[in-house]
């Protein structure tokens, strides 16, 4: 795994500008921006080329009132359209391979089936449109404390959601903060999801800090993931408590531990 340092919350103490060039002068290969949509995609790709870094990752855009998403809203399938495409056009401008597709929060009134039914139909066209692309979409539960009323807030709620949809560019993008959140072991959930898994990110829970790789949990969880040697990106989407620059002293220690190799994780 790579390691990618998602640019909304790390460097934020720099002009947006600046900061992929410092987070490869840091030791990240790659890049998540939540929302790249204040810009244009051709500055943005000449942003990513000047530094190095390769754009990991992206978000569906805010709904039209800020909501987080709108594929599990029912009524608003055309916005989501929008918003998906708007997605396309920035990922294949700078050559971004994943797109986290958010599904906001559907009327808690609805029944769970027809919620259901407008994401998974959302979540079949979306996919049919990003495979010509050579693009990969991710689910990602986000937990019910930071966020209530998401449209799913387990990794086995966006893992159902997947298999019904039945895409082959439809993964899991698992987070750690929000499993833990959930108070999830994470061993079993990452175990569970394995197959799914095509995105990681990372930051402690409960402040969204930065890694603290003393968490023996922690450690060997990440020793799992590297053990399968399947997933490319690890980002780094924590909120620094100063600058970033001070707060990566968790780095060396993590990027001695994503260059083990399978053989190296510990047996129970």
């Amino acid at each position: 795994m790579k390691l990618a340092a998602n640019l909304s919350l790390l460097f934020t103490e720099l002009p947006f500008e600046e900061r992929p060039a410092a987070a490869r002068q840091a030791g990240f290969e790659g890049a998540e921006i939540l929302f790249p949509y204040d810009r244009p995609a051709s500055a943005l790709r000449r942003l990513m080329a000047d530094s190095g870094l390769q754009l990991a990752l992206i978000n569906t855009p805010l709904g039209p009132l800020g909501e987080p998403g709108l594929a599990a809203v029912d009524g608003a399938q055309p916005g989501f359209r929008d918003a998906m495409e708007r997605a396309l056009d920035v990922a294949c401008e700078t050559s971004c391979p994943t797109i986290h597709v958010m599904a906001g929060r559907p009327d808690p009134l609805l029944r769970t089936e027809d919620v259901r039914r407008v994401l998974v139909d959302n979540l079949r066209w979306a996919s049919s449109r990003a495979l010509g692309y050579g693009i990969t979409l991710t689910l990602e539960a986000l937990n019910r404390i930071d966020m209530p009323g998401y449209a799913y807030h387990l990794p086995s709620e966006a893992l159902n959601v997947i298999t019904q949809a039945g895409a082959s560019n439809l993964r899991l993008q698992f987070d750690f903060f929000h499993a833990a959140r959930e108070r999830l072991d994470w061993l079993v959930v990452l175990d569970e999801c394995r197959a799914a898994i095509h995105h990681v990110q990372l930051a402690q829970a409960p402040h969204r800090t930065q890694p603290d790789l003393a968490d023996a949990g922690l450690r060997q969880a990440l020793q799992r993931l590297v053990s399968w040697n399947s997933v490319s990106w690890l980002g780094l989407e924590y909120r620094p408590p100063g600058s970033t620059a001070a707060s990566l002293d968790w780095m060396p220690a993590m990027q001695a531990l994503l260059s083990r190799t399978a053989d190296d994780e510990p047996r129970p």
